[in-house]
């Protein structure tokens, strides 16, 4: 199959979905399966993995609605509150869904850049492996060494970084993010999603070529076996459609043998994510 491993699906409010702010006009509005279909298909995609992108419990029972709805979202990344002392009864409570293959928090946001190194939200992430559930790293490049200690503390559980971490490149900017993406990568348990870069560069304003040096860096340190291909689809439509965000890394990968080329465009996310 061919997996988009990063994409996005709301219902827009502007208090659940406060960090679309005026410069992001255009995503204020629902983005649903209908909107999204059709353009997998013109990709070539067999589907997708719907990623989370507000703190509510109640978002994840809704994308995982309509992932039973909607064949072609084959698995779901949602959030539960893993500093709670509730978190098993909220895990409980999303157990018997099979769509549900991973979680994420937007630690991004946090004020605390050690975040992850706090003893409640460690004690979270020690329960997934419980449920079979990975867990997506969202991350700017200040928390690249935070999460390498992260995951080096839980070697047996999946992490993939999404959006390779965000670099600078509307900037030119590759150190540190180089040398601590390189660390991060050391970690076998860590994989990393190709996705997110266009809002990253220059909006509207960028070039195939700007992408180069940054996936040549997450090639050289994660090799094709750990490596997936996303959109971040409808947030990459502030800087690109659809099918252009595609092309970066499809253009890219042309140089690879072919069965490095399907393992980026789905296999790899099929494996991680136990696709059915």
């Amino acid at each position: 199959m061919k997996i988009d491993a990063h994409q996005h699906l709301w219902r827009y409010s502007p208090t659940a979905y406060d960090w679309i702010d005026g410069k992001m006009t255009v995503l204020k509005r629902d983005f649903l399966p209908g909107d999204l279909q059709p353009l997998l298909a013109a990709n070539g995609f067999d589907g997708s993995i719907a990623v989370q992108a507000c703190h509510t419990m109640e978002e994840t029972q809704w994308l995982l609605s309509l992932a039973e709805k909607s064949d072609f979202i084959k698995g779901v990344v949602g959030w539960v509150d893993l500093c709670s002392p509730n978190l098993q009864a909220q895990l409980d409570s999303l157990a018997h869904l099979p769509r549900l293959v991973g979680i994420r928090h937007v630690v991004q946001a946090e004020p605390d850049d050690e975040f992850m190194l706090r003893s409640d939200f460690q004690r979270g992430i020690a329960r997934l492996a419980g449920y079979g559930l990975t867990y997506d790293l969202l991350v700017y490049p200040r928390h690249l060494p935070v999460a390498a200690k992260l995951v080096q503390e839980f070697p047996q559980q999946p992490f993939v970084l999404d959006h390779i971490a965000k670099p600078g490149i509307a900037d030119g900017l590759i150190e540190p993010w180089s040398r601590d993406i390189r660390e991060l990568a050391q970690c076998e348990n860590v994989c990393c999603k190709l996705s997110g870069m266009v809002t990253e560069a220059r909006w509207k304003h960028w070039k195939p070529e700007d992408f180069r040096p940054y996936l040549d860096v997450v090639f050289e340190a994660f090799g094709p076996q750990r490596l997936m291909i996303g959109s971040d689809w409808p947030v990459c439509t502030l800087c690109a459609p659809y099918a252009e965000t595609i092309a970066i890394v499809n253009d890219y990968i042309r140089q690879l043998d072919l069965t490095q080329q399907e393992q980026i465009l789905g296999g790899n996310c099929v494996s991680f994510y136990g696709l059915q």
